[in-house]
């Protein structure tokens, strides 16, 4: 090979490099360019990911806003905010006055024992019965399961005084009461399937829809506060007539049986 020869072929080698340095040169910055492009999109998806949780947490839960909410009193029911519940032949001169929670373990017991005694009592004219819910175990346990329930609770007064006792026979049941740490009666659908166990309330698409609206969810928090309020009341059930607790054998809880109630209830029907 001639020297000139060698001379042209360094320098068409000596372009070549330079053409694919400059190559990879634009090829490493466009590599550059993609991957700030990418981290800014990151850091804006994350930012407003974030901003978007904070806004998530700070906007009131359901049953924070239900306490700004319009009152909307059910059906069958009397007193300022629709929280007077009495069911019963309107010549009864007693009334028992019922404070239950729908979460509440011995309450189911007590429904379940003694539940079907106090509704025929009702139905003779016996005495009148006054239902006041509660939903302290929500606070206590955490949950919303007191407070849906009793919304439902107010869904199915609204159908009627006979769907409502009905109603609270099936969530106290043995068939549908859940553990008390089982926060089960906060799930719409849940009650809603319940209710359809009811004859009164199977497939009524009103009652359905006020529970999964949650129409009655501030009479609820109403109904929670009357029993917040009562002085001489602290835990489920209570009964009370003439001002005066109905207890057992023990003096202090509850009547939990059927012998029992009866000697309570005719001894403060007598008084």
């Amino acid at each position: 090979m001639s020297k000139r020869n060698s001379q042209a072929a360094k320098t068409a080698a000596r372009e070549r490099l330079r053409v694919e340095r400059e190559r990879q040169a634009k090829k490493a910055k466009a590599k550059r360019q993609l991957v700030v492009a990418l981290s800014v999109v990151g850091v804006l998806a994350a930012a407003g990911g974030i901003g978007y949780a904070v806004v998530q947490a700070n906007k009131p839960g359901a049953w924070e806003a239900a306490k700004d909410a319009k009152l909307v009193k059910p059906a069958n029911t009397s007193g300022e905010n629709g929280t007077t519940v009495v069911i019963g032949e309107s010549d009864a001169k007693k009334t028992l006055e019922l404070y239950e929670d729908p979460r509440c373990p011995v309450c189911a017991s007590f429904e379940q024992t003694v539940g079907k005694t106090i509704e025929k009592d009702v139905e003779d004219g016996k005495y009148k019965i006054r239902f006041i819910g509660a939903s302290f175990l929500d606070r206590s346990m955490s949950g919303e399961g007191s407070k849906n329930a009793l919304s439902a609770l107010g869904a199915a007064l609204n159908v009627s005084p006979e769907a409502f006792l009905a109603y609270k026979s099936a969530l106290y049941s043995a068939e549908y009461h859940p553990e008390e740490t089982d926060d089960k009666f906060k799930d719409d659908a849940y009650l809603i399937k319940v209710a359809n166990s009811v004859d009164a309330l199977k497939d009524d698409k009103e009652f359905q829809s006020a529970v999964k609206d949650g129409t009655y969810d501030k009479w609820a928090l109403e109904m929670s506060d009357v029993f917040d309020d009562s002085e001489d009341v602290r835990g489920t059930p209570t009964l009370m007539m003439d001002g005066k607790k109905l207890t057992g054998s023990d003096g202090q809880n509850a009547p939990m049986t059927v012998d029992e109630f009866n000697t309570a209830i005719d001894a403060a029907l007598k008084a």
